[in-house]
């Protein structure tokens, strides 16, 4: 038992990670909704990029350690310089978008505009396949039982493979936890005041972190 919750607390820790909070923040910032739409878009986003991220990582690893693969390092780099480059262009896509709607609200968009805002992101894979993007980078070392301590590698195959499961849990609590603060905070009059200093912030924090993840991958 106590094996099982402390790889769902490593797995809370990884979903914590300041590369999916940027790209999970720099996502639902990224649209022209406004108020409860917004909020609901946030909390739509974790769950979406959490469940690719873990799903990925959870069955790509559990895969590996059943049938005995290993993953060349060179494809953990490749994945770690994608997550930062995606950091970057979803940076880049947020400051676009907050500079070209800075002098517009929601009432001033066409109604298909506000309708197309409103129902599009709920129905989006993208953040799916972001998360799961994000995956390749950890898969390596989950595979590799990194996480869990090297002691375990003789440990049975059932075990393994439910530690991975749990670990994956822990990833999703952490990431949708982190998807109900954002839309609390997406909430507040204050935000809504800020609201485009705040999304230039993410964005430009976003492209920060993705440079500095590419020139350390």
């Amino acid at each position: 038992m106590l094996l099982l919750l402390t790889a769902l607390f490593l797995g809370f820790l990884h979903g914590l990670g300041p590369d999916h909070l940027m790209a999970i923040a720099a996502l639902s910032l990224g649209s022209d909704a406004h108020g409860s739409t917004r909020r609901a878009r946030a909390v739509g986003v974790a769950v979406r990029f959490a469940v690719g991220h873990a799903v990925l990582l959870a069955a790509g690893a559990g895969l590996i350690v059943a049938v005995g693969w290993a993953i060349p390092s060179p494809v953990e780099r490749g994945g770690e310089m994608l997550g930062g480059a995606l950091l970057i262009v979803m940076g880049i896509l947020t400051l676009q978008h907050l500079f070209a709607h800075r002098d517009h609200g929601e009432e001033s968009l066409p109604r298909r505009s506000r309708v197309t805002a409103k129902t599009g992101a709920s129905h989006s894979h993208l953040p799916t396949m972001i998360g799961a993007a994000f995956a390749v980078s950890s898969l390596r070392a989950l595979a590799m039982l990194t996480p869990f301590g090297s002691d375990l590698g003789t440990a049975p195959l059932p075990l393994l493979l439910g530690l991975i499961a749990v670990f994956a849990a822990g990833i999703m609590a952490s990431m949708v936890l982190f998807g109900v603060a954002l839309a609390g905070i997406l909430s507040t009059r204050a935000l809504l005041r800020l609201g485009h200093g705040a999304g230039a912030l993410v964005g430009v924090s976003s492209i920060v972190l993705g440079v500095a993840w590419l020139a350390t991958a």
